[in-house]
């Protein structure tokens, strides 16, 4: 079992002279289906609105075979309004709403879960975020935590308060992948290379920062691994952090990483196998941005 926390929400998508176009989405939402594309069990933690949009993101959660714990509530579904630029890349604006039921420690997509995935508005949004905390306080024992940060800036009111947040959660976690622009919109003052060496220092077994088309850079104990990024013709950019992440904790799971008792092995990962996990993630990404939308590969296409 593997298990995603987080936001699920529909992004509404503008650009050029065609109408606006709607797909499911939210972050921790798209790694939940990433990975269920990639044929693994998952569970999702989330909630979205009694309504159409709601309605919208229940009906893909089933088409992929994603079970859910929490869904619906009376509050509107969030949204994410995008304008793409000319290269695919979107700028947006939200209507968000996040919280989570209270859940028991004991509940079974946590208790039977290998591996414990959060990130993005879900960890910087209240009355939610302290809640996902405790969930992956109570998971650690027993599950590798993964991490993306995600960060929206235009929903960050406090940049100081924003950083320790996300460290906080950069200490609970065994992986960590953010993008080079969230490292640096923490961090203006140093590269996003020397933030990821900085926070592999604060505990994680591996640190992933992705610069899109230049690619990605993992740091591991034992050293580090960069590879490049697939040229393809780019669609959008909408999901492909999502992807990386979920073909990347696909990759650990079929190497046997993933499970508190694979915590060890985890930390003593080689360059080796770090390079050949990053350049399966890449790969997955490259196919989400051909294609509009967050809509990631399946096993078959990657290969």
């Amino acid at each position: 079992m593997l298990t995603v926390i987080g936001e699920a929400l529909v992004d509404v998508l503008s650009g050029g002279i065609s109408a606006p176009r709607s797909f499911v989405g939210g972050s921790p939402l798209n790694v939940a289906v990433g990975l269920a594309k990639l044929d693994h069990p998952v569970t999702l933690i989330g909630r979205w609105g009694r309504d159409d949009y709601g309605a919208k993101i229940e009906h893909a959660l089933a088409t992929h075979d994603v079970r859910y714990v929490g869904g619906a509530d009376e509050v509107a579904t969030s949204t994410a309004r995008g304008i793409l630029d000319p290269v695919g890349a979107a700028t947006y604006t939200f209507d968000i709403h996040w919280d989570l039921p209270e859940l028991p420690a004991d509940t079974s997509a946590l208790a039977d879960a290998r591996l414990v995935h959060t990130g993005s508005l879900a960890t910087l949004l209240e009355p939610g975020a302290h809640k996902v905390r405790k969930l992956i306080e109570a998971a650690r024992p027993h599950a590798t935590i993964s991490y993306d940060p995600n960060i929206r800036p235009s929903l960050i009111t406090d940049h100081a308060a924003a950083v320790v947040n996300v460290e906080s959660f950069v200490r609970l976690s065994d992986v960590v992948r953010a993008s080079d622009s969230d490292l640096e919109w923490l961090y203006p003052h140093r590269s996003a290379a020397d933030t990821a060496t900085a926070w592999l220092a604060m505990g994680p077994a591996m640190v992933v920062a992705t610069y899109g088309s230049g690619g990605p850079l993992g740091l591991v104990r034992a050293g580090s691994a960069r590879t490049n990024a697939p040229v393809v013709d780019v669609a959008d950019t909408v999901g492909a952090g999502d992807s990386f992440m979920a073909a990347m904790i696909s990759a650990m799971e079929v190497r046997g990483l993933l499970g508190s008792e694979q915590r060890e092995t985890l930390h003593a990962l080689d360059p080796n196998t770090l390079t050949q996990i990053l350049d399966y993630a890449a790969k997955a990404a490259a196919i989400t941005v051909s294609r509009p939308g967050a809509n990631p590969p399946t096993r078959s296409e990657i290969h």
